[in-house]
């Protein structure tokens, strides 16, 4: 959803059902199996489920950082 001043602008998706593009309504930005971002919703005239693959990779959640190393300890003999 983009924001263009005083309101947010749905996004639009091709429904096939109704062979025409329209907004996609309760739209939910989802992230597929391979990485990519997508938003899912329904057509608001017929219902049917919408699909929109948007463009580029869904960055990686930040991973914590590990613990440093423990030097390691002399071998007893």
């Amino acid at each position: 959803m983009k924001w263009t001043g005083r309101e947010f602008l749905m996004p639009e998706g091709y429904c096939v059902k109704c062979k025409a593009k329209k907004e996609i309504s309760n739209a939910v930005e989802e992230t597929m199996k391979n990485g990519r971002k997508a938003i899912k919703g329904k057509c608001p005239t017929c219902g049917t489920v919408m699909f929109k693959i948007l463009g580029g990779k869904a960055t990686p959640p930040p991973s914590e950082p590990s613990a440093p190393a423990a030097p390691p300890s002399p071998a007893a003999s």
